[in-house]
């Protein structure tokens, strides 16, 4: 499900004019799903704990709000050891779209709001270009670390190796606890093309996200599905500019691009709404369009969500 190939990953070295350009082209991004208008409402509350599920992040970037960046202890560091490896670059983007400070190039979404960091991929020598991946017992671990330590949304990518009855088994038993528990999953749909389901997309709870291009339109590589199309959103995917750790401005394209823009528009809104109910919010910001027929989500639409839970939470 990782969005992230040699084949999709560019970059250009860091100016005043690629900073604005990068600036531009993710400023059409966050006004096509209307985060903008959001975004100026606020920057998020740090008693908003976003988990990462992911590789893991360059916590020393400058442009990273680190003061509220949080590392959750396991096997593996929350911090780069190698700032060339493909999971360090993957995890260091995909936290600039949501905790980089305003004033960087990087979307930027929520970085007031706190980020938990929970890697599951352990950094690699290795320059083969393919992303790593993770078993189903280690995902359903990581999704268990992440609400135990007050993560009120998951942020997931992830490809899942060694897929097991048992392994998937227990997944589904993590993804039931966030339903319990009332903590989104956010999870990029994958990028091989197909129409059908994972043993994560298909979890009723979960909300999958598919890749769009700059109008809205699905890109061809995001897989689709009759949940995907029904629970599911779709956000920008093609050509998201971010954080890197090497000095450049890098352009990702994929579902993994898409997943962060759905989970800093939940923050958001949690942090606007503090009396809102999970499903107020849920229902705000999936169902506004009623029921659903087609393998294509809808696309997120940051500001109808405020405006009907505006509506409901007499605000």
């Amino acid at each position: 499900m990782f969005c992230t190939t040699p084949s999709v990953i560019h970059s250009s070295s860091i100016n005043q004019s690629g900073a604005a350009a990068a600036r531009h082209t993710n400023a059409s991004l966050l006004d096509l799903v209307r985060l903008t208008p959001l975004m100026e409402l606020t920057s998020g509350r740090a008693n908003v704990s976003v988990g990462l599920i992911d590789g893991p992040v360059a916590s020393d970037h400058p442009d990273l709000a680190t003061s509220n960046i949080r590392e959750i202890p396991g096997s593996l560091t929350g911090t780069c050891a190698r700032a060339d490896s493909l999971a360090c670059m993957h995890g260091t983007f995909v936290a600039g779209i949501l905790s980089a400070n305003r004033s960087s190039a990087a979307p930027a979404i929520c970085p007031d709001c706190t980020l938990l960091l929970r890697p599951i991929f352990a950094e690699s020598s290795s320059n083969d270009g393919r992303m790593p991946s993770a078993t189903p017992e280690e995902l359903a671990t990581a999704i268990v670390d992440c609400i135990e330590n007050g993560a009120r949304i998951i942020n997931l990518s992830a490809a899942l190796a060694q897929p097991s009855a048992k392994g998937e088994r227990k997944l589904e038993e993590a993804l039931d606890y966030s339903a319990r528990r009332g903590v989104f999953i956010v999870a990029a749909s994958g990028n091989q093309g197909t129409v059908g389901s994972s043993a994560i997309t298909r979890h009723p709870w979960v909300i999958p996200v598919i890749a769009c291009d700059g109008k809205g339109g699905p890109i061809s590589y995001s897989n689709l599905g009759n949940s995907i199309g029904r629970r599911g959103l779709s956000a920008p995917g093609a050509d998201v500019q971010s954080l890197a750790t090497n000095g450049q401005v890098p352009t990702f394209s994929g579902t993994s691009a898409a997943a962060p823009f759905v989970t800093g528009a939940i923050a958001l809104l949690q942090s606007l709404f503090v009396n809102a109910t999970v499903s107020d919010i849920r229902v705000a910001i999936t169902s506004w369009a009623g029921r659903r027929r087609s393998v294509v989500p809808i696309l997120l639409d940051a500001w109808m969500s405020y405006q009907i839970l505006a509506k409901s939470q007499k605000r």
